[in-house]
């Protein structure tokens, strides 16, 4: 039996790395997840009514047809709470078949706080919790574990373990547990890629859920059908990892970085190039925006002459990803509202956009036609922005739509900064964007034609 601890409970996890784990079962391997709740809040109360079994249903396009694929996950052997039972959480940590350690605590969940006592528990950080679930195992003579932290932060494990090498040093933890956790465990870095809207949030598309499963799941979760995880080869891991095909596609791989740049590049990055555009032209949804001739073309350009070239020499892999992320942009079932998407627009085009527009330049000595577009529309619509309060609301296409950003790039703009002057900005940008040849006059030009009324695609 192959073992999992997995810190965290919520709806990502289990329609995600609890699929895969399942699917693993039914081809014959022999696995089981102990999932162990990160926080103090939130009740398991559902687990204990559903005895930890539970539906996902993967509801998307599959070959140009809409799909609804209904799954029962049977892998969990059971849900911890730490807080309350303290000694079944550290239990887990001495079971000599316990391989693998899995962990979805959010972007801020992986941190060090120089506060965190040896002695806490209930308000210490999660790699502290971890910090202290190692040293048991470690106590008990046994050996170390893979652990595949799935945050979505730059080097996720390498942060991890960072952390965890913190806490052997604030705690002051015997040095044989230190050259232990350096030797024994294995962080491996890991990007995945599902998207997965949760438990149905509207009764009309609970009733359809609970029709699909056959009765009621308080703990059901809808996803997209596609999903990768990238792992980080590391070790003897393919003796626990099985990759290829199973509910998500599972890559071993020595080179991480390729897969996180084809990700931020090719889907988030065309996703935030078409996002203001779509919101200037009276679209509401990512699917409004692909079955729109005009969009669709627009988004497929960019990605073919602008984003593709610049990922990886290997142009065939990351443009049949770019299809498939075409296909997934294109379910009918996923509701992905643009004013959501638009949160924090500006970082998101310098880590997603202007890293595929200043690779283009460099190449062609020229700035590229559609990221500028899209950075056009960007600006038109944070350039109408009025505040109300703490709020801020920009006119888009006749419909006011709150933006949520750095308050000082909205704020700016609601005093009535030019488009020019922000370009500027290198806190927003990390560079001064003007300094590229016919940038700022053609992104000038561009925000008064849209604002008269003009379409640039």
């Amino acid at each position: 039996m192959i073992k999992v601890v997995q810190f965290g409970e919520g709806n990502f996890l289990r329609t995600f790395v609890d699929a895969y784990f399942d699917t693993l079962c039914e081809e014959g391997g022999e696995y089981s997840v102990s999932i162990v709740k990160p926080i103090p809040y939130g009740s398991l109360e559902s687990f204990e009514k559903q005895k930890n079994r539970y539906h996902i249903v993967l509801r998307g396009m599959e070959g140009g047809k809409p799909v609804e694929k209904v799954r029962k996950i049977n892998v969990i052997d059971r849900v911890i709470s730490p807080f309350e039972d303290r000694d079944g959480f550290f239990a887990l940590a001495r079971d000599p078949e316990l391989k693998i350690i899995v962990s979805n605590t959010t972007e801020a969940g992986i941190c060090f706080s120089e506060t965190d006592s040896f002695d806490g528990f209930d308000t210490i950080t999660y790699p502290a919790k971890l910090t202290k679930f190692l040293y048991e195992r470690f106590r008990a003579g046994l050996s170390g574990v893979y652990l595949l932290p799935v945050e979505l932060i730059e080097n996720n494990a390498e942060e991890l373990k960072k952390c965890v090498a913190g806490y052997i040093k604030l705690w002051n933890l015997p040095s044989e547990f230190e050259e232990w956790n350096e030797k024994e465990n294995f962080y491996c870095g890991t990007l995945v890629d599902r998207i997965v809207s949760g438990h149905p949030r509207d009764a009309e598309t609970e009733k359809h859920i609970a029709s699909l499963i056959g009765a009621e799941d308080a703990l059901s979760s809808v996803g997209e059908p596609f999903g990768l995880w990238a792992i980080e080869r590391k070790g003897n891991i393919e003796k626990y990892i099985k990759d290829g095909m199973h509910n998500i596609e599972v890559v071993l791989t020595d080179n991480i970085g390729y897969y996180k740049k084809r990700k931020v590049r090719v889907l988030n990055g065309s996703h935030t190039n078409l996002v203001a555009a779509g919101l200037m032209l009276g679209k509401e949804t990512v699917y409004d925006c692909m079955t729109d001739p005009s969009l669709s073309a627009f988004f497929e350009n960019t990605l073919r002459e602008e984003i593709i070239p610049f990922v990886s020499p290997d142009i065939e892999s990351t443009a049949a990803f770019a299809e498939s992320v075409k296909e997934r942009f294109l379910n009918p079932f996923l509701n992905h509202q643009l004013s959501s998407i638009a949160l924090n627009s500006v970082s998101k085009w310098r880590a997603r956009n202007l890293v595929s527009f200043r690779d283009f330049f460099c190449t062609h000595g020229r700035i590229p036609v559609h990221l500028t577009v899209g950075f056009s529309y960007l600006m038109a619509l944070y350039s109408s922005v009025k505040k109300d309060g703490d709020r801020f609301f920009a006119d888009a296409c006749g419909h006011v739509t709150e933006l949520k950003d750095d308050a000082s790039y909205l704020d700016f703009f609601a005093r009535g900064g030019s488009v020019a002057s922000f370009m500027k900005n290198r806190e927003a940008f990390g560079e001064d964007l003007t300094a590229y040849p016919d940038f700022e006059e053609t992104v000038t030009e561009n925000v008064r034609r849209i604002k008269n009324g003009e379409v640039l695609l």
